[in-house]
């Protein structure tokens, strides 16, 4: 059974910068994907962005597009998310989450994945 751990939440004004970071354990995920999800209190859970251990192609929600980047080192199977300019509504907790068949699109879906973190908080602040 695969762990997923995330680190590296916190709290940042607007226009700020986070870096999570996502290391999995007892399992590898070189083939599928791995990716982020975020809940906002009173929200629904939304995809945030996956990418695809094999290629290294990624997919993003539109509301992040731009300003998140998502990378990974498979060496040591960790996922990171590079979170810039920040605003007060990407508050949230986010979640790491991965896959051995699911990618891109069917990722996002967040229905079924195989493996999700804790979570860690962030807080946006105006």
């Amino acid at each position: 059974q695969a762990q997923l751990v995330e680190s590296g939440g916190g709290s940042v004004q607007a226009g700020g910068s986070l870096r999570l970071s996502c290391a999995a354990s007892g399992d590898t995920y070189v083939g599928g994907c791995m990716g982020w999800f975020r809940q906002a209190a009173g929200k629904e859970r939304e995809g945030v962005a996956t990418i695809y251990s094999r290629f290294g192609s990624t997919y993003y929600a539109s509301s992040v597009k731009g300003r998140f980047t998502i990378s990974q080192n498979t060496a040591k199977n960790m996922v990171y998310l590079q979170m810039d300019s920040l605003k007060p509504e990407d508050t949230a907790m986010y979640y790491c989450a991965a896959d051995k068949v699911k990618c891109g699109s069917w990722f996002m879906e967040g229905r079924d994945l195989e493996a999700w973190g804790q979570g860690t908080l962030v807080t946006v602040s105006s």
